[in-house]
């Protein structure tokens, strides 16, 4: 394959409103601290905790073993988080893991990251998110029975189409939405918690009582004990999504470990406390009975007022909605910039600087998922491979360490952590496999049906002058349609602030290499 990195592409310009000079369309960076701490929180805080943490409950087999499970699959995340946080501030690019796989370990891993993120992951986790937002928005309309299949479908659609349309917009507005359903969330599991704690103060706290809630319900099992752990750091899903947008956070390099060290222990304080909250209203077999967790303890406890609940678990939903489009079309715009997405997809708009035609596949991909009856098989098939891709990641960290020694690091975390990390991830892994082979092995041949994808569409550079004119075409159409062109390469210019980039630092996101997409 060659390293010609070919011709250089030159970016546009457009004239600035306020002084009539013409300024480079790039990316901006808009996403201050707060902001930054609600993308992380509101794409971990979906509707789990409000409809099914039962999941946890169900296989530690006591209420005690549950919440420790809790606590640490928190501290795990958050040992993950840490090393996450190193290779963001080391390979300060959009694109999170995908572009630490490519740029640690090759062009062939981190297409086959991006390629199981872009045929399944996003869109279906995107598509179950709306479904859920349709069906609690729906509950107070039809309090007594199932909202039609049609009505869930298409407020999922109008959902995902207000919601690219905002981001499409503007980067602003995509992040205060972010923050108002963060907060929103936020609040209502507070309610939740308050509501646990004058629980307790009226002596409800049956099973909290050490004797109770280690006593189990079913037998110990350690196959079961492993599962609630592997239930619970699926709960905590989404921690790493700060990682995709980088390039638009304001002086990324204090704001993104900041920003790690604020949400993980918020997130872990809210999940604990919430159980607690639950088990001093509903007995484990209660909880365990209920499809809507949340829902039943408003009922309990809440009279009248109990429509808050499924109100909540809607806003919850819209807000993480919201935050898996922002995240997910910087994954794709990052994989079209590296060459390994069609170039369209690496381009922004000359007003907006929004990457629009990332944000539009990305809802188009997902409206398709919404007419798939098997969107909870596909999640199922791939969980385990997204999974698999967060080791590879964090193994990626001490593989930089031996090749790049001196390489410049803003934070460097012990190694103890990637280890200790590597140690839990692998009895997840082996446990998974061991208990659903068929499910791990389906995952594993859609992803390796990338392989061939890659070496048509990447390795081979010399394709007939025909296919190239066709490519070319659509490209020049796409780029008519939405108004968008290459975003300017980030010269250091933009946030002065901003730490300098030590010399001799190669992972960056000016040093990706330009394509000319008429080459």
């Amino acid at each position: 394959m060659s390293n010609d990195p070919g011709p250089r592409r030159r970016a546009a310009s457009v004239p600035d409103s306020d002084t009539g000079k013409e300024t480079a369309v790039a990316l901006k960076k808009e996403i201050g601290l707060v902001s930054a701490c609600g993308i992380i929180v509101g794409n971990i805080i979906g509707s789990g905790i409000f409809v099914s943490p039962k999941g946890v409950l169900e296989n530690a087999s006591s209420v005690g073993l549950a919440l420790i499970v809790w606590i640490l699959t928190g501290i795990i995340t958050a040992i993950s988080a840490l090393c996450y946080a190193e290779l963001g501030v080391t390979i300060p690019k959009s694109g999170g893991d995908y572009s630490y796989i490519k740029d640690i370990f090759g062009g062939l891993a981190g297409f086959l990251r991006l390629w199981i993120a872009v045929l399944v992951i996003y869109p279906t986790n995107q598509a179950v998110i709306a479904l859920t937002f349709a069906n609690y928005a729906l509950q107070p309309i039809f309090p007594t029975c199932f909202p039609p299949e049609r009505a869930l479908g298409l407020l999922a659609a109008v959902c995902l189409l207000l919601l690219t349309w905002i981001n499409c917009f503007s980067v602003r507005w995509a992040t205060r939405v972010q923050d108002v359903f963060t907060t929103g969330k936020l609040l209502a599991l507070g309610l939740i918690i308050i509501m646990g704690i004058v629980q307790i103060f009226k002596g409800h706290f049956y099973w909290l009582e050490p004797a109770r809630a280690f006593h189990p319900f079913q037998p110990y099992d350690m196959g079961r004990i492993a599962l609630a752990f592997l239930q619970g750091s699926f709960a905590y899903g989404g921690w790493n999504f700060l990682n995709y947008v980088t390039e638009e956070l304001i002086d990324p390099y204090r704001n993104l470990p900041r920003a790690i060290f604020i949400s993980i222990p918020l997130v872990t304080f809210v999940y604990v406390f919430a159980n607690i909250a639950y088990v001093t209203a509903m007995s484990p077999q209660e909880l365990l009975a209920s499809n809507t967790v949340a829902v039943t303890f408003g009922e309990k406890l809440l009279g009248v007022m109990s429509w808050i609940m499924p109100i909540s678990v809607a806003l919850s939903t819209f807000g993480g909605v919201n935050g898996s489009l922002f995240t997910s079309s910087r994954l794709f715009f990052a994989g079209a910039r590296e060459g390994h997405l069609p170039r369209l997809f690496a381009m922004i708009h000359v007003n907006r600087c929004t990457p629009v035609p990332a944000l539009l596949f990305t809802c188009i991909s997902t409206l398709l998922m919404l007419c798939t009856s098997d969107i909870y098989t596909l999640i199922n098939y791939v969980g385990f491979i997204n999974y698999l891709f967060y080791g590879v990641t964090v193994a990626g960290q001490i593989v930089l360490r031996i090749k790049e020694p001196d390489i410049y690091r803003p934070i460097k975390v012990s190694l103890a952590w990637p280890v200790i990390f590597l140690l839990f991830w692998a009895f997840l892994l082996i446990f998974s496999l061991y208990s659903e082979p068929v499910v791990c092995s389906i995952g594993l041949a859609i992803m390796l049906s990338g392989v061939p994808v890659y070496f048509f569409g990447v390795y081979w550079e010399n394709k007939p002058k025909s296919i190239n004119y066709f490519i070319a075409q659509m490209t020049y159409l796409g780029q008519r349609l939405c108004m968008v062109v290459y975003p300017a390469e980030d010269d250091g210019r933009e946030d002065e602030s901003e730490e300098k980039e030590e010399p001799g630092s190669k992972y960056s996101a000016s040093s990706t290499t330009a394509i000319d997409p008429f080459k």
